[in-house]
């Protein structure tokens, strides 16, 4: 019998996470590479592992993921989000506590395109009277 997988997709920024949870011992592994050489820094750690906290799965789930796309910020962002999803799909009744604490609902915010005739997206070039 093959083991059972709940997988899932997350989303932020320019970033996209593909989540596959196994039944196991806590280890996370993110594009084949180990979790703390993925994510060097300590908050973007903590912030990935909260929905598995606040469920208590820390220990119940080997995860691996396929991140593309985005910087740090974002690709920590989008697995946190697929961590959740696939987590719902494991047991429906944690819906309410990760809905509570905002890790369902997928960060809308996106980067603002440059216009023309501007040096951004919101940035003008100095206007100069004379």
């Amino acid at each position: 019998m093959a083991d059972i997988m709940y997988n899932a997709t997350g989303r932020r920024k320019s970033s996209t996470a593909q989540v596959f949870l196994t039944p196991g011992k806590g280890n996370i592994t993110v594009n084949k590479r180990a979790f703390d050489n993925y994510f060097p820094r300590p908050t973007l750690r903590m912030m990935i592992r909260q929905p598995l906290e606040l469920t208590g799965t820390l220990s119940k789930f080997d995860i691996n993921a396929r991140i593309n796309g985005g910087g740090l910020t974002g690709q920590a962002g989008a697995l946190r989000h697929g961590i959740s999803r696939a987590l719902l799909k494991f047991d429906s009744d944690l819906r309410p506590k990760l809905k509570k604490e905002g890790f369902l609902t997928r960060d809308p915010r996106e980067k603002e395109r440059k216009k023309y005739g501007q040096k951004g997206a919101r940035a003008r070039f100095q206007f100069s009277k004379r």
